[in-house]
């Protein structure tokens, strides 16, 4: 057998523990987790108390400032980044320059800027980098890539996709760190990368100019006030106005919530419970994009963060006939519960429409795990042993640049109001 892999991970929030649980429950066989890195000891220390019950740890642990540390004491091989995404560029760089390989969280930067110095990087270092998008790995989606890669309905030349996020998962979004555009690049790369990366994962093209309109138009104090509200505060945790507010989250309440975020406000003064009717809010919560693709089909794409429901619905016009595709998820607060439920398919349907012959509808086999079951899917082809996959489901820093340049020119262009040529943006 070879070398177990070793793996260090960096920013120890939310989305961390999708990894570090996994290495430790399920791939002891295949792969060695062997440090923390963070800015918060007292995250660090949580994720420690997580992986304890499997008999491992306590992993040593480094504040954001020893990472070069860290990489020279434990020497892992692959370094995962699930850092806030401002972050990304900074220790995907250092990581590869230090001899590592980086697995990153989507997306894997937020700007065009950082994404060209990844890319830079990548050349100057000969490392590998993989961006994890687990909506690929769904069942429903390898289906419509399948359909579409068997020629169900000819070429592709359009498709219509509408992304709702409901008022507890896409409320979320304004209630953290993602709220200013800095950090999060906005919805349209934060969120919908995953949408985008769908899009050129079915079709197998990349994209090639981008009109984009968007604007805060439900959440923020200001669209608050036009509604009548008139009872405001700052962060829940000790807000009177906050207790009866649908859209308050009380970390108090909530086990994980309480110990990941608010016992450790006193090391970094983040709020994880901040009011999305407060000030300071500066990405959108409404968006319509057009997309030109290289294989000459159009998009049509719309994405909302306060639906009553969760969940989308994405149509492919082609030369031979029609698919349509109709998927509700569950709703969910990141750490606020049991990961195996993220994204958890609550209903899909697929219908194949041929030009000249009957509708037919696609089964879709049932499988567990959070998006949809891609998430066990993913896993296992990061840290397990993965088959042969036809449809190519692994994804290169190519396919992650390729799916935040859709977003970032989409928020160049609602900013400038004109088109934006996506190879204008990046040299590969």
């Amino acid at each position: 057998m070879s070398a177990r892999k070793r793996y260090a991970l960096v920013g120890t929030g939310g989305r961390a523990a999708f990894f570090y649980t996994a290495i430790v429950e399920n791939f002891k066989e295949t792969s060695d987790l062997v440090a923390f890195c963070d800015v918060n000891q007292t995250r660090m220390d949580y994720a420690n108390a997580k992986i304890a019950p499997f008999g491992v740890g306590p992993l040593p642990t480094y504040k954001s400032e020893d990472f070069d540390r860290m990489i020279e004491e434990v020497k892992p091989d692959i370094v995962i980044v699930t850092t806030v995404d401002r972050t990304h560029h900074t220790y995907i760089i250092r990581a590869m320059e230090l001899g590592c390989d980086v697995i990153s969280e989507k997306p894997m930067t937020v700007d065009e800027v950082k994404c060209q110095e990844i890319l830079d990087a990548i050349k100057r270092t000969g490392q590998n980098l993989r961006v994890t998008f687990n909506y690929r790995y769904s069942p429903h989606n390898t289906m419509i890539r399948e359909l579409i890669m068997d020629g169900a309905i000819g070429d592709v030349t359009s498709v219509h996709f509408e992304w709702m996020l409901n008022t507890k998962h896409g409320a979320d979004y304004f209630r953290r760190w993602h709220r200013d555009k800095r950090n999060s690049g906005g919805l349209l790369v934060h969120k919908s990368t995953h949408h985008f990366d769908l899009v050129n994962f079915w079709l197998g093209t990349q994209p090639a100019t981008v009109y984009a309109l968007g604007d805060l138009m439900f959440y923020g104090r200001e669209n608050a006030e036009k509604r009548g509200v008139t009872e405001f505060y700052s962060r829940a945790h000790g807000s009177a106005n906050a207790k009866n507010d649908p859209f308050a989250l009380h970390m108090e309440e909530n086990e994980q919530l309480k110990a990941m975020y608010l016992d450790a406000e006193k090391e970094d003064g983040y709020f994880r419970d901040q009011s999305v009717f407060g000030d300071g809010i500066n990405i959108e919560d409404t968006m319509g994009v057009m997309v030109k693709y290289r294989s000459n089909a159009i998009l049509t794409y719309n994405l909302f963060a306060y639906s009553p429901w969760e969940g989308f619905r994405v149509n492919f016009n082609g030369t031979k006939g029609r698919i349509e595709m109709e998927v509700v998820e569950a709703s969910y607060v990141n750490s606020g519960g049991d990961q195996a439920l993220e994204g958890a398919v609550k209903g899909k349907k697929i219908t194949v429409y041929p030009m000249f012959d009957a509708p037919y509808e696609v089964h879709v086999a049932e499988s567990k795990g959070g998006h949809g079951g891609g998430d066990p899917v993913l896993l296992n082809d990061l840290f397990g042993k993965p088959d042969h996959d036809r449809f190519n489901r692994a994804a290169s820093h190519v396919d992650g640049a390729m799916s935040i340049l859709t977003g970032i020119a989409g928020n160049r262009s609602i900013k400038t109001g004109l088109p934006v040529k996506v190879s204008e943006l990046v040299q590969f």
